[in-house]
């Protein structure tokens, strides 16, 4: 049986390649092309909604640190097309320690305005009653750190089984759902010192 998540891997290390996430254009370019899309600069502006030029200026900058490419097409005229370097791109902690606090928060919050588009939709969908709205979950567990790596194993097997379908090549009925898994560290408050008890002085 093969394993889904046998597939290239773009490991984000290095800062500069951080820093070149921080704009949302190019966070939703990179979803688009890391899903397998192919798009020329055409195609690729009018999903992110910005001039083909813009468009191109992004895809460029992206290429430069390595995350997207040029098709490789023999000179017939046509536009080429840009896909991702790699099937997944993770980004290490280590790329956001030495990015620095304002670059690691910047990209972030480019990745997190996305999810607040998506839930604004969901609350569309539900108000209008769509048979299918989305689905959304929220909820508190205590995990070691090795059971929190298991669990995002678990939730990347889940989403790579349905990998590689695309706007030209999926299954009937199908249509696009942006899929986040987040698992973060709660602050928990420091517990209050406690009192002496009998027990505790010497006799």
């Amino acid at each position: 049986m093969n394993d889904p998540l046998a597939r290239s891997e773009l490991v984000i290390t290095d800062p500069v390649q951080l820093r070149a996430l921080a704009h949302p254009a190019r966070q939703r370019l990179i979803t688009e092309l890391f899903c397998g899309e192919v798009l020329t600069a055409t195609e690729a502006a009018k999903v992110v909604g910005l001039s083909p030029s813009a468009t191109s200026y992004h895809l460029r900058a992206l290429e430069k640190v390595g995350i997207v490419e040029r098709e490789k097409r023999a000179g017939d005229g046509r536009e080429r097309p840009w896909r991702a370097t790699a099937e997944t791109i993770s980004i290490r902690p280590e790329a956001h320690r030495a990015a620095g606090s304002l670059a690691s928060q910047t990209a972030l919050l480019g990745w997190l305005a996305d999810l607040d588009d998506g839930l604004a939709r969901v609350g569309r969908a539900v108000a209008s009653e769509e048979p299918q709205p989305g689905v959304t979950s929220r909820g508190r567990i205590w995990l070691t750190d090795e059971e929190v790596t298991e669990l995002g194993e678990v939730l990347r097997r889940a989403v790579a089984s349905r990998r590689g379908r695309t706007r030209a090549d999926h299954p009937p009925g199908a249509r696009a759902w942006d899929v986040y898994s987040l698992v973060l560290p709660v602050d928990e408050p420091e517990p209050p010192p406690r009192e002496p008890r009998a027990s505790d002085v010497d006799e």
